[in-house]
């Protein structure tokens, strides 16, 4: 939806001749410093962070694919850290929630990050099927979308509630989906 903004950023990347792994490394270092300011209570700060930090999910593939240096494994290791990138703000708040005895917050950070790891695996275990599973109303992109705000607007709760509850609905829509799939396949 946003890749074709980022095209001319990464073309000047590019031509700073600064690697997409490069890229990759800093917006999860930027994300570990997002999960660090939430884990001390400065949510403001940490969605401001994660604001700038977010566009790097894009940057990379993008400026891999100008460099004709896009890969399988580049793509996994792409995957692999935006988990890692979700996880650690995630945990930030976890902190946060624990250590302010706040059962709520910690509860709901759970079932984001059951949601959102399950949207994940369900995608890549079906692919793997060779089966098609992007479909849902909450995409790792769509999290952003709600939990930045959430962060900005020092509302993480309520942000939370959206990601935990939605992101579960889209586990079970990529399920169902799947499972039509699989049935038409066999019907045929």
């Amino acid at each position: 939806m946003f890749k074709g903004a980022f095209l001319p950023i990464a073309v000047f990347l590019n031509r700073l001749g600064i690697k997409p792994n490069t890229i990759t490394i800093l917006g999860l270092v930027g994300h570990v410093g997002g999960a660090v300011l939430a884990a001390l209570g400065y949510m403001t700060w940490a969605g401001l962070l994660l604001l700038v930090m977010a566009p790097f999910d894009f940057l990379d593939g993008t400026m891999a694919r100008l460099r004709g240096e896009s890969s399988n494994f580049g793509a996994f290791v792409d995957s692999v850290t935006d988990r890692y990138s979700e996880f650690f703000i995630l945990g930030g708040l976890l902190v946060y929630f624990l250590e302010h005895a706040n059962r709520e917050g910690a509860m709901l950070v759970y079932l984001a990050a059951a949601g959102s790891l399950l949207v994940s695996y369900i995608r890549g275990r079906a692919e793997a099927l060779g089966y098609d599973a992007k479909i849902g109303i909450l995409s790792r992109l769509e999290r952003y979308i709600v939990l930045i705000p959430g962060l900005v607007f020092n509302i993480p709760v309520a942000a939370l509630w959206v990601i935990a509850v939605l992101s579960n609905v889209t586990a079970v829509q990529r399920i169902l989906h799947v499972r039509r799939q699989a049935h038409a396949a066999r019907t045929n």
